[in-house]
C-alpha cells in the first residue's frame, strides 16, 4: 500500500473535502503553490472558500459524490467532517483518501526546516510570530497557522524556501504525523482528557512527536511537565528558553507596564543579545516572543528583522484580538477555552487599567466543563464581571448532565445566559464607558462582540 508521501510523487490531482476550512485552505494553497491541479467542495461560501478558488482551486459548494471527477487521484479531508457524507464515503470507497493530518505529515517532510510549534497553549501566537518574524527578515517562509495572521490576512501561505513554520496540534495525536526539524515545546498541561485520560498520557504523545522531530528541540526551561518529558531524549540538540537562570535562552529586566505594550531583554547563556518590545499585552506573551525570537534566529534571521517583527505583531485572529472601542466600551475576543489560558489571559487585562473587565465564557464541550470545572470557576473569578453561555457540546452527547449553572453558581459577580444573542442585549444594557468586555472560547463566542458592536454603533 502506497503512503501518502508516495503518492505525492506520483499524482498531480487532488480533492480536499472540506477545502473553505481554516486548516483546510492553507494546506490546498501549499499543494497549488508546488504545481499540484487542486479542487475541493465545502457546505459553507466562506471568505477562505473563494480565497482558494481565486488561487486556482476548481471548488463546489455543497458535498455529493460527482464532485469527486474521474481525473482526481487522491481525495484530502477534514476530520469535521461527519460520518456518512456522501461525498467522503464514495472517495473510501474508490481512491486513496487521507485526512489532512497526515497530508500536514508529508508536507513537513519536504522542506529541510520544518518548526513544528506544539504546546498545550500559545501554539498560534507562536507560530504567528515566528512566520511574521521570517517574513520580516526576508527569509519567506510557508506556514500552517491554526489562526489569522492579520499581516498575511490568511491562515497560511507557501514561501519559496526551506522554512516551514507548522502548528502542531496534540488533539487527537494528529502532530504524530508530523516529522519537524525543529520542535518548539511550549508547555504541556491537562487537556483534551475526552482524549488522552490523564496528564502522563500526554506527556508520552509530546515525548514521540520529540522523538520524531529530526535535529532540535527547542523547549520552555520553566515549564515543569515539559522539562520531565524530555528526560533522557538522545540524538536531538535540547536548547531551553525561559525565565530561570538555568535556561540557555532568557528573558531579563521584564517590564509589563499595562496597555498592549511590555518589553525585556535577551541574554544568550548570559550574554546580551538585543532589547525586545512587544505590542501584544500580558506576561505569557514574553515567552511566547522568546520561543519566537530564538526559533527565528536558530533558522537564520538577523536580530534586528527579529526585533522589528514582534513589534509589529499584533496578535493573531482571536488571541487577545482588539475588535475595537465604542463608546468608551472596548471589546476583544480571544480563543482561551482552557484555565490556564483563561487565567493569563484575564491577568493581563485586569492590568490594563480599565475600570471593569467583562468575561464572556463559552464553555467548550461537556467532559471539559466537569472535569476542569472548579478550575474555571476559579480564574473567572479574576475579572470584575463574568457573563457564562450554554454549554457547546460540539462533538459530545451531555451524558454527564452538566449544565452551565453549575459553573455559573460557583463565580461572584456571574451571571448565567443561554442565547449569544441575549448576552449581547445584557450587556448593551449593562456595560459602561471605560469598561473592556473579553469573549472567551474556541466556539462562536466571538460571535457577542460583532453583535454588541453594531448595538453599541
Amino acid at each position: 500500500m502506497n503512503t501518502i508521501d508516495d503518492l505525492l510523487k506520483k499524482v498531480k490531482r487532488i480533492h480536499f473535502i472540506g477545502i473553505g476550512g481554516a486548516g483546510m485552505c492553507p494546506v490546498a494553497e501549499i499543494m497549488l503553490s508546488l504545481g499540484y491541479r487542486v479542487s475541493g467542495s465545502d457546505n459553507n461560501d466562506t471568505e477562505t472558500f473563494r480565497k482558494i478558488e481565486k488561487e486556482g482551486a476548481e471548488v463546489y459548494l455543497g458535498q455529493v459524490k460527482e464532485n469527486i471527477t474521474e481525473d482526481v487521484e487522491l481525495v484530502i479531508y477534514t476530520n469535521a467532517i461527519l460520518a456518512g457524507n456522501e461525498e467522503l464515503e464514495y472517495a473510501k470507497a474508490n481512491l486513496p483518501t487521507f485526512e489532512r493530518a497526515e497530508i500536514l505529515g508529508a508536507i513537513s517532510r519536504i522542506f529541510s526546516n520544518c518548526i513544528g510549534v506544539c504546546g498545550t497553549h500559545g501554539k498560534t501566537t507562536v507560530s504567528s510570530m515566528t512566520t511574521q518574524v521570517l517574513l520580516e527578515a526576508g527569509l519567506d517562509p510557508s506556514a500552517v497557522i491554526g489562526g489569522r495572521l492579520p499581516v498575511i490576512d490568511a491562515y497560511g501561505r507557501y514561501g519559496n524556501s526551506q522554512n516551514f513554520v507548522c502548528e502542531s496540534c496534540e488533539f487527537n495525536n494528529t502532530f504524530l504525523h508530523m516529522n519537524a526539524d525543529m520542535a518548539v515545546v511550549l508547555n504541556i498541561d491537562e487537556d483534551h482528557l475526552d482524549f488522552f485520560g490523564n496528564l502522563e498520557t500526554i506527556k508520552k504523545s509530546f515525548r514521540t512527536f520529540c522523538e520524531n522531530t529530526t535535529k532540535t528541540i527547542l523547549y520552555n526551561g520553566d515549564d515543569k511537565n515539559t522539562v520531565d518529558m524530555l528526560k533522557g531524549i538522545e540524538g536531538k540538540t535540547l536548547v531551553s528558553f525561559g525565565t530561570s537562570y538555568n535556561c540557555e535562552w532568557t528573558a531579563k529586566n521584564i517590564d509589563v507596564p499595562g496597555g498592549f505594550r511590555s518589553e525585556y531583554d535577551v541574554y544568550h547563556n548570559g550574554e546580551f543579545i538585543s532589547h525586545v518590545v512587544l505590542s501584544v499585552p500580558g506576561n505569557h506573551n514574553i515567552l511566547n516572543s522568546l520561543a519566537a525570537f530564538v526559533a527565528a534566529y536558530m533558522s537564520g534571521a538577523d536580530t534586528k528583522s527579529i526585533c522589528r517583527g514582534l513589534k509589529a505583531f499584533g496578535g493573531a485572529g482571536r488571541r487577545f484580538e482588539l475588535r475595537g472601542t465604542y463608546h468608551g466600551i472596548t471589546l476583544v475576543d480571544d480563543y482561551a477555552h482552557h484555565p490556564a489560558e483563561i487565567k493569563v489571559t484575564l491577568d493581563a487585562a485586569m492590568k490594563m487599567g480599565y475600570k471593569r473587565v467583562w468575561a464572556v465564557h463559552q464553555p467548550f464541550t461537556y467532559t471539559r466543563t466537569a472535569k476542569l470545572l472548579d478550575d474555571f470557576a476559579q480564574v473567572l473569578q479574576i475579572a470584575d464581571k463574568c457573563v457564562v453561555s450554554e454549554i457547546m457540546g460540539s462533538r459530545e452527547v451531555n451524558e454527564i448532565g452538566i449544565k452551565a449553572t453549575d459553573l455559573s453558581c460557583k463565580i461572584p459577580n456571574c451571571i448565567q445566559i443561554d442565547k449569544l444573542t441575549d448576552i449581547a442585549d445584557y450587556l448593551a444594557e449593562n456595560c459602561e464607558s471605560g469598561d473592556m468586555v473579553i469573549t472567551l472560547g474556541c466556539g462562536d463566542v466571538y460571535k457577542v462582540s460583532r453583535m454588541l458592536a453594531e448595538k453599541l454603533k
